[in-house]
């Protein structure tokens, strides 16, 4: 059996709005809209990665609050695991560092104007269910 490489999104929330980031790269991404996060390295917990990937990619200072339910599968052998995440007291704003050229604040009613990685809409129905109440499908 292929060992899993687990890659971490964080689902932060900033003053009731979920933070999306534009992908810039690689071209097949570009353009398309995700939870922030990376691939756990070897010797990381999940936790460690998401702090560690918000500061290389944002330039934050955060911290996970809870994983979301679920598994969501990536391209083999990547499977995306999920978590809340706030930004602690102090932080700087975030800004679109490293693979990303645009960064929203989505509030319940714009959630779904972005285009989403094919992979992060699962997630982020979960993530709108568990922070706002409701998970409006996409369309």
């Amino acid at each position: 059996m292929t060992e899993r490489i687990v890659v971490v999104g964080a689902a932060v929330l900033i003053d009731g709005r979920l933070l999306a980031a534009r992908r810039s790269a690689p071209v097949e991404l570009a353009g398309r809209w995700e939870l922030p996060g990376g691939k756990v390295e070897p010797g990381e917990s999940p936790e460690q990665a998401l702090v560690r990937e918000l500061r290389e990619e944002l330039g934050v200072e955060a911290e996970p609050v809870e994983r979301v339910p679920g598994e969501f599968p990536l391209k083999a052998p990547y499977v995306l695991h999920v978590w809340t995440a706030r930004l602690l007291p102090g932080s700087p704003e975030p800004a679109a560092l490293q693979d990303h050229d645009e960064l929203r604040r989505l509030s319940p009613d714009e959630v779904w104007d972005v285009d989403w990685l094919d992979q992060d809409v699962a997630a982020v129905v979960k993530v709108a269910r568990g922070a706002w109440g409701s998970g409006t499908p996409v369309g």
